[in-house]
């Protein structure tokens, strides 16, 4: 694995490399880790690369990369920057031949997101978007038994997203880098909260239930005073079987932490599953009343049994999800190279889950600038 982004300084870099180094299947090899080429090199000596192997931009690690002999070089790249430099870096690794893993939203916006998907179906290279959230072993769980038929016709989803990180303006600190990017347009994209973790409930309400949304609407607020970004989004969603949804986000809710839940409901039963306690899947029905799933412990699906690493009781937690999303892509690298299909029960987010978000945030910015309007999800 060569790194882009990533430095000492920055959060999600350094989960990606405890995630992808957890099971031994990837070894990180060189990094362009700053676009500051003297923090890339203090990076590259504290995680004990050698100094041939730390370069000064991404560019430089591509050209280079490629030039040293098959064996030698970086076989993927992990990007882990900004949004506004996620498509650069994907785009010329793809087109030098390096399969990709790509922290998400995939692009700054939809049409960068679209030409990455047609650079990507040209090469067919490996592509993993980490949307790490779908990795949790009760996800998994959940998507199967919904997929089995075990809570009959989903009817209604309930997805949530609040934290409350930036009920003040913490980014005009001049201290907090996460709240100072994530809120700025050039370099997070035309929305704010609804990109950052808006996203993430639109692809595991997709996820688990297995079905598209259709329409939506979507009713956003800048809360903040200052602010440039949306912090708050209510919206109402159908999905294509007829079900009806409601999806929040916020990152205005005061004392929240980082609580992503969900709810389904069935003609037969329904199912909710909370992020703060992965380990636990609720299992409801209105005659024979509710039966908890544990990781671990009662599991049906194969799905969740292999992306299970605890033993019973301990907790599934945020690093591991990286972990099965690195370790399934390379075993998805090692089944392209063999020529051979990889394995459906450990799979991962890809190109396609990265399109969709985009067009889910242009769908939400469309409804909400109309006025809060139903608006067709393309």
């Amino acid at each position: 694995m060569g790194m882009i982004g990533g430095s000492l300084d920055a959060f999600i870099g350094s989960v990606h490399r405890r995630g992808a180094a957890l099971d031994g299947e990837i070894e990180l090899v060189c990094g362009a880790f700053s676009s500051n080429p003297e923090k890339s090199k203090e990076t590259g000596k504290a995680l004990y690369l050698p100094e041939d192997r730390v370069y000064g931009s991404f560019e430089e690690m591509i050209r280079r990369e490629k030039e040293l002999p098959e064996g030698e070089r970086m076989d993927f790249v992990s990007i882990v920057t900004p949004n506004h430099m996620h498509f650069p870096p994907a785009k010329m690794a793809l087109e030098n031949g390096f399969h990709v893993v790509l922290d998400k939203p995939i692009t700054l916006n939809r049409a960068e997101a679209e030409e990455l998907k047609a650079i990507w179906e040209r090469t067919n290279l490996v592509f993993c978007l980490t949307h790490n959230y779908t990795a949790y072993p009760m996800v998994k769980e959940a998507r199967h038994l919904i997929k089995s038929g075990a809570i009959g016709k989903v009817r209604k989803v309930i997805v949530e997203y609040p934290q409350g990180w930036l009920s003040q303006l913490v980014e005009s600190s001049g201290t907090n880098k996460q709240a100072a990017w994530r809120t700025d347009p050039s370099k997070s994209g035309a929305a704010g909260g609804v990109g950052d973790i808006g996203t993430h409930a639109e692809n595991l309400a997709e996820y688990i239930t297995g079905l598209k949304i259709t329409e939506l609407l979507a009713d956003l607020t800048i809360f903040v005073e200052g602010r440039q970004l949306d912090d708050d989004a209510n919206m109402l969603l159908h999905f294509e079987n007829g079900a009806k949804g409601i999806l929040h986000n916020s990152q205005i809710c005061n004392g929240e932490e980082n609580d992503l839940n969900i709810r389904v409901y069935g003609e037969l039963g329904g199912l909710k599953w909370r992020q703060m306690e992965p380990n636990t899947l609720v299992w409801t029905n209105q005659e024979k009343g509710s039966r908890i799933i544990r990781t671990g412990v009662n599991a049906e699906s194969r799905a969740a049994q292999v992306h299970t690493r605890q033993p019973a009781g301990h907790p599934e937690g945020y690093v591991e999800t990286f972990a099965n999303l690195y370790r399934n892509f390379a075993f998805a690298v090692r089944a392209k190279e063999a020529g051979q299909e990889p394995d459906p029960d450990f799979d991962f987010p890809g190109v396609e889950a990265g399109v969709r978000g985009m067009a889910f945030i242009d769908t939400v910015l469309k409804s909400n600038s109309n006025g809060a309007v139903w608006t067709k999800f393309e």
